[in-house]
Formats: structure tokens, sequence, C-alpha cells
């Protein structure tokens, strides 16, 4: 029989400790300590508190507890002395049918592994999903991280073994994240629509309106109609929209959503987990036959990247009423413009059409998000859930410095104008200058040498500027400083520089009772409330500009890696998030009834 949790908190110490025994390897004392702090509400909270614990025990006891885990396809697993939950592991993940070429390779790579870092490589072979990893990813995994810095990699399998341990508790548990299990798959299945090109080298590519992305409106469309909603539909720019009436079908909404297109060569889950989130929510409602007091709007915003258009948030930003005409006549790298696009793909290509699309924010109680975090923030303090308090504000620049090109061989040092030098100098100065304010940053992202020659002073230097903070009064004075810093180091050196602002988006900072509504929703899951500002744009930033909004991050793996393939997250956390959006539909009907 399943364990129960009223099972667990009611039993003595020891009692406690057995039904736990094999989460950690050969490390008992992890579960122990942590059933200390019974009674538990969920099993959410058990497994923070065993992470907890861990963290709270030091660098030695967690290098013991990775030195108890036995190798990949190790002696352990040819001697059969592994345990049985390890057993079932490495045995579920094919490593017990390994080929001799896959066996060898195993075994160069734990000797390399162990030389490198004094302990084992760990990794939960089950994967994301629950259901395992192929040999060829354990192997592209092992080999990727062995170029990890070794403070890094001890938290990595730290992490892992967390993992490992969660879907062990799960089974001792029977809980099966089914909700997560759905949006898991349905971010594989997107995934399959991929733009030519791209596709053949199995890359994630969805620029806006090509043959992918209409693939993706389709599959969109088929499953907001499964899911039960009332009206689905494809907008002027290619939004698909689902609606699902409350009890009145005049009652106003609630707005939520986010992108389906992606960067080139991107991850499965930007943008994309916003809108799978509450389409599991709606179909469970639907298979209730529940109504609630207010309807509930989700958008698939078509575009908020920018990669095929210079357009970025076309999207949402039509929903508000912010479309900009001269993207109709914007032309793609193969001449096509947008207007073209939007007719070839079945859209009407007008203004007229566009601007019907404009939503009237006194129908809709508010726009909420979820979102993967893009950041390892969450991945290192390892919480699946963190409430975003604002999304940064940010500006860019591009600009050139120009000095004289001249002979690296016969110009003197103090006779130079090097145009690089002086923008390595800006380089670093915003370095420091946004190291020293909290929740601002500074990037300088392209760095160019124009026809630069190895025996030759660089005579031009073209650069970028991005700054991000969670308030424009941070970010515009970090920028002022910059800039004039620019000024200071060209006319110092005998330079002179151009700087061309290109964009600049205002601060969005969540809705305090929207961000009060997310922090109940985490805190009601067992878990600790974590805020954290958001230094990405999204769409929830244009959604601001009419209406209160508040955001949802889910912690990513691989160090929430973003905008890479190697973006993913486990069907626990997508689990989560799912409960925590139907947590502030809950706290909804009780405010509107």
């Amino acid at each position: 029989m399943p364990l129960t949790l009223d099972q667990l908190n009611a039993a003595s110490p020891a009692e406690a400790a057995a039904l736990l025994d094999g989460l950690y390897e050969h490390s008992p004392w992890i579960a122990e300590r942590a059933l200390a702090r019974r009674p538990f509400a969920s099993i959410h909270q058990l497994k923070h508190a065993m992470v907890q614990v861990l963290d709270e025990a030091g660098r030695d006891a967690q290098l013991t507890l990775i030195r108890a885990h036995p190798e990949l396809a190790g002696k352990a697993m040819v001697s059969k002395t592994l345990t049985a939950e390890s057993t079932h592991e490495q045995s579920a993940s094919g490593l017990t049918n390994c080929s001799p070429a896959e066996f060898e390779r195993i075994q160069q790579l734990n000797a390399a592994y162990n030389a490198r870092f004094g302990f084992p490589f760990i990794l939960a072979v089950r994967g994301p999903r629950g259901t395992g990893l192929t040999r060829a990813e354990i192997i592209a995994t092992f080999a990727r991280r062995l170029d990890n810095h070794p403070d890094f990699e001890l938290r990595e399998a730290l992490r892992n073994i967390h993992r490992i341990v969660e879907m062990r508790l799960n089974d001792k548990f029977g809980f099966a994240p089914t909700f997560g299990n759905q949006v898991w798959d349905c971010a594989e299945l997107l995934a399959q629509h991929s733009d030519p090109g791209f596709a053949e080298q199995g890359q994630l590519t969805v620029t806006y309106l090509t043959a992918a992305h209409q693939a993706c409106q389709a599959q969109l469309q088929r499953w907001m109609s499964d899911c039960g909603f009332d009206e689905v539909s494809v907008d002027a720019v290619g939004n698909v929209v689902g609606i699902y009436h409350g009890s009145d079908p005049q009652a106003r909404r609630l707005l939520t959503g986010s992108h389906y297109d992606t960067v080139r060569n991107g991850g499965k889950y930007d943008g994309r987990l916003g809108i799978f989130v509450p389409l599991v929510a709606v179909r469970e409602l639907h298979r209730a036959g529940r109504r609630l007091p207010f309807g509930i709007e989700v958008i698939g915003f078509a575009e908020e990247e920018g990669q095929r258009y210079k357009a970025t948030f076309l999207g949402s930003g039509a929903v508000i009423g912010q479309f900009d005409p001269a993207w109709l006549e914007q032309r793609d790298a193969d001449g096509i413009t947008m207007r073209e696009a939007m007719r070839a793909a079945g859209r009407p290509g007008t203004l007229e059409a566009i601007g019907a699309m404009q939503r009237d924010p006194s129908r809709y109680l508010g726009f909420v998000e979820v979102h993967i975090e893009q950041g390892p923030v969450l991945n290192e303090i390892d919480l699946p859930l963190g409430v975003v308090t604002s999304i940064n504000g940010s500006v860019r620049y591009v600009g050139e410095v120009v000095g004289m090109a001249s002979h690296a061989g016969t110009t003197p040092m103090d006779r130079r104008r090097d145009a690089a030098a002086a923008v390595a100098e800006l380089v670093l100065f915003l370095e420091r200058r946004a190291a020293g304010v909290p929740n601002l940053v500074g990037t300088v992202g392209m760095l160019e040498v124009p026809g630069g020659s190895i025996n030759v002073v660089p005579g031009r230097c073209r650069f970028s500027l991005d700054i991000r903070a969670t308030t424009n009064e941070v970010r515009d004075a970090c920028a002022a400083d910059t800039l004039a810093e620019l000024e200071r180091i060209c006319t110092r050196r005998g330079l002179h520089h151009t700087l061309e602002e290109t964009m600049r988006a205002a601060a969005a900072p969540s809705a305090p009772e929207w961000q009060a509504r997310w922090e109940r929703a985490v805190e009601s899951l067992g878990l600790p409330v974590y805020r954290m500002p958001s230094g990405a744009g999204h769409d929830a930033m244009k959604l601001h500009e009419v209406m209160p909004q508040a955001m949802l991050f889910v912690r990513g793996l691989n160090s929430g890696i973003s905008h890479n393939p190697l973006e993913s997250s486990t069907n626990d956390d997508c689990d989560l998030s799912v409960r925590a959006f139907q947590h502030v539909l809950e706290q909804l009907c009780s405010e509107l009834s």
C-alpha cells in the first residue's frame, strides 16, 4: 500500500525513519533529521525539508553522501551490489544493456570525472519525465559536465541526488505528477514543429508565420478544443485564443498565456509553459463540469522574440492596441514583408483587422503568466517555484568608437588611438557599476573590430549596451553613468564615438494583490515563498500597461539555462505550477462569490 502523510506524521521516529528508508543512498540520517520537522502538510514540504537538512549539513557531509553513490554502469552494477533503488534506476535507463563501445566510453568518463572532481558522477537517470534517459543522453550529459567548475559540479551532483530522491519518494507515496506529465508531453509534442534548416539538425526554431509556426497554431487550437474551451480562434496577427466561459458568459475574465514562437535553436519551455499550464487547468474544470464566477481567456501569443521581424511583443502588443503600422512593411531576410507573410498565412494583413483585436481592460480581472525562470537562481537554491516581484526595465544601445588604425609594431603605446581598448575600458566600467547595485545588470553582448587584423591597432570598435533594473530610475542612473564614462574615455584617448538607443522598456512591477495570490498559492503547496525579479522581458510587460499583472517562475534544469536546447524542467515542477495556478483560480472564486 502507498505511504500516506497521515501515516508518516503519526509514526514514531523509528517507524517514520523506516518508512523513508532507501531515499538517500546509504544515508538515512537526512530523512531522520527532516522528520524532526513534522507534521508535513504536503509531500512537497517533506521534499523541501530534506533539501534543507542536506544544505545545512555542510560540505563534508555532502561529499560523504555523494561518495556513497555508485558509478554509473560501474563496478557495483557489474558485481550486482547496487541498492535495490539504484538497480531499478540504472536498469530502467538501459545502462545494464550497454554495447561494448558504450560501456567503454562510460568507463573512460567515470575515470576522467573521478580524477577531476574526486567523487562519482551522479545523474538522475530516470530523467525529467521520470521515464528514463537514453544511454546517448546520459553519455552526452556526462561529457558536458566534465567541463564544469568543481564547486558548481558539487552542487549539480546534489541537485541530481535530490531529483533522484524526489522520484523515489513519489514511488513510496504512489504519487504521480499527472498534471506535470501533461505539460511535459505538450512541450515535447509542440517541439516537433521547427523551421527548415533547423528541423533537419534536430534544433527547435519557430519564427513568426512560418509553416512550423502555423503548425503550432493548429496544434494549440486542437488542444484548446480537446480541453473544453468554448471558443477557439486565431486572430489577425496569429495569436491562438481560447475562451472558457464563466457561469455567466458575460462575466469578466482572467487573462493568461504566453508566446509560442522561439529564438533560433531555442528551448521547449520558454513562453510555451505559460500556455500549457492554463490548458491543463481548464481541462480539469471541463472534466468536472465546473464553471467559475469569471471566464478564463488563454492566449498563445504569436510573436514575442522578434526573430523574423524587428517587432518584439507583436502578439501581446496588438492585444493592447500597440501595433506599429510600420511593421507591416518590414522585410525579413528573404525580402518578404510582414503584410505578405500575414496574407500567405491566411491573415488579413490590414490595420483594420489588427486594430479590432484590442481588448477592453475593464472586461478583465488581470493578467497572470507562468514562465520558466530562464536563470540559475531557483536551481541553485533548490526551489521549484518563485514569485516575480517586477519585470526589469531595460534600455539598449548600439555604438561605435572611432580612433586610428595603425601598425601594431611601429606605433608606440603612448601614441595609439586604440578604439578596442577604449571599449574594453567601458566593458569593465559597466561590469563594476552594475555589480554594485542589487538587481541591476549591465551587458556588452556584441563587440566587433571591423576588418580587424592581428598586427593592426584597432581603429574602429562596434559594441552594444544592455542595461536592466527593477526600476526605471536605477536603470537610467546606470545608463547615464555609463554614457558619461564613454565620453570621458574617448576624450582622454583622443577618440570619438556614435551611440544609438535601440530599445527602451519600462519596468513592470507586479500588482501587489496579484503577487499576493501567487504567494498564497505557493504556500498552499507547503513551499516557502521566494520573491525574485525577472531580468528577462515577457508578454506580461505589455499587459502591465493596461491591467494588473503578476508572474510565477518555474525552476529550470541545467542551471536554469534558456534560449538553448538544454532548457528543460521536470514533470514534478511543472505539476506544482499547475497546482499553483489552480489555487489562484480558487482564490478568485472565493473573492468573487
